[in-house]
């Protein structure tokens, strides 16, 4: 990694839940994976119009391979 390496989101699920099935997918990839929340969904636990959104975020690097990854899972 370099300084100006970046994280990009590579996925947006529909909640803590599903978002951590997503980032344990990853990981077990070796892909180190930061979740963005929006705060107010994490606090009342719902989703509605992007309100409790979570962004799966990586290193720009290993977008494609995290993108691929989770393809390959919704294919499934």
């Amino acid at each position: 990694m370099n300084k100006r390496e970046k994280l990009v989101e590579v996925y947006r699920a529909q909640g803590e839940p599903e978002a951590q099935i997503i980032k344990g997918l990853l990981e077990c990839a070796g892909i180190p994976v930061l979740l963005r929340y929006e705060s107010a969904g994490r606090v009342y636990g719902l989703t509605v119009d992007g309100m409790g959104q979570v962004k799966v975020m990586v290193w720009e690097r290993m977008a494609e391979d995290a993108r691929r990854l989770i393809e390959e899972r919704d294919n499934v």
